[in-house]
């Protein structure tokens, strides 16, 4: 790895896990709701909307880790914003890609990992979360149905990734027992939600009341409408 940057010291680096908004292939829980378009044309409203909060939060370096057709257009957008890099995901599962992430981070005083699917993540959260790993090994914020929205770490540890049920309600439970094993303090901060199924949309669009006409969007849409 090559030396740090003294720029870069005392920063928080932000990692954000995306996925390309292609209808049929992301927000798949969503399709019967929104339609396949509607799900893509959402997921890609999300994926702007992390990067601008990442972007804001100015506590350090972004960088956009992409799943998918990396020529997508929305990846393009977000590759125009300044002050950001583009890498591509590594194979592997979720675990695997977030370790990734956080190894090639280039900001010695840690690195926060994000999804895009959790719209009430704000700028402050985030700075929230940076001040914490500053005091603790880690930080996460778990999200209400059992998983995590946020992790961050100082350095990065294999452990708190392996053998993690991804996608299930156990996800938090068990990282809680992987930090334990490592002997780690952190801190959990604040529990968030994400947006994976037709509830948590509708919770969105009634704090967001114009997401519906902004994804151009109706409970009229028949689902897989395009």
């Amino acid at each position: 790895m090559p030396p740090v940057k003294s720029d870069l010291a005392g920063q928080v680096g932000v990692a954000i896990l995306a996925r390309a908004p292609i209808p049929g292939q992301v927000k798949t829980r969503l399709i019967p709701l929104l339609g396949a378009a509607g799900a893509a044309r959402l997921q890609g409203w999300l994926l702007q909307r992390t990067v601008e909060m990442a972007l804001a939060a100015d506590i350090g370096p972004v960088s956009l880790w992409c799943e998918g057709d990396p020529q997508h257009p929305d990846f393009a957008i977000c590759h125009s914003f300044a002050k950001l890099s583009v890498r591509h995901q590594v194979a592997g599962d979720l675990g695997l890609r977030m370790l990734a992430a956080l190894q090639e981070s280039p900001t010695p005083t840690g690195t926060l990992v994000i999804g895009t699917d959790c719209p009430a993540m704000t700028a402050a959260h985030l700075r929230l979360a940076a001040q914490s790993l500053r005091d603790h090994d880690a930080v996460v914020l778990p999200a209400e149905d059992g998983g995590y929205v946020l992790i961050g770490m100082k350095t990065p540890a294999p452990q708190v990734f392996h053998a993690i049920d991804w996608g299930s309600a156990q996800v938090m439970a068990q990282t809680r027992q992987r930090l334990v094993e490592l002997g780690w303090r952190w801190s959990e901060p604040l529990i968030l939600w994400d947006v994976d199924r037709p509830d948590d949309f509708e919770r969105l669009a009634a704090m967001i009341p114009a997401l519906r006409s902004d994804l151009a969007l109706s409970h009229g849409n028949q689902p897989n409408s395009p």
